[in-house]
């Protein structure tokens, strides 16, 4: 196991600890999975109202250990959870509150969804044109109407 050192991320301290196992695809049940990787991730809130955390993930590669090592596996690991986080994922939790809907009809949910990815959709191309001279995807939500969506997804 090999820890990293602690870092500050979203407002809180992060640190995560990687753990890996090399196998064979016979061992593991999975065709060219060569590593079994355990990610736990510890991460303490600089808000002190905020209790910390721990949680751990658990990954298979088709990279083998002499490929890439634990360091390497935990960049990897890390990259791509940060490209989700900062990408859609963050905008849909944050500025549309997804995490906190509570709907338990999955084809509302699904609409939801859409609806929130296109309304993303729009902005990045409103922005790409030079055509808002809103700062943030919030702001740009609030002088929307009808007719200019419409309008966008027209042109």
């Amino acid at each position: 196991m090999e820890d990293s050192e602690w870092e500050k991320h979203h407002d809180r301290l992060e640190r995560r600890r990687v753990a890996r196992v090399d196998i064979s695809p016979q061992e593991a049940g999975l065709v060219g999975c060569w590593q079994f990787v355990a990610v736990r991730r510890e991460r303490i809130p600089l808000d002190p109202k905020k209790a910390p955390s721990r949680e751990v993930g658990y990954y298979a590669t088709s990279l083998t250990g002499r490929q890439m090592g634990v360091k390497g596996l935990s960049k990897v690991i890390r990259g791509h959870g940060l490209a989700i986080e900062n990408g859609v994922h963050h905008r849909r939790d944050v500025r549309f509150g997804e995490d906190r809907c509570r709907g338990t009809n999955r084809r509302a949910a699904e609409a939801l969804a859409m609806f929130r990815n296109l309304a993303i959709a729009l902005y990045e191309k409103d922005r790409e044109r030079g055509k808002t001279s809103a700062r943030s995807l919030r702001a740009w939500m609030t002088r929307q109407t009808f007719g200019k969506a419409h309008a966008l997804l027209k042109g």
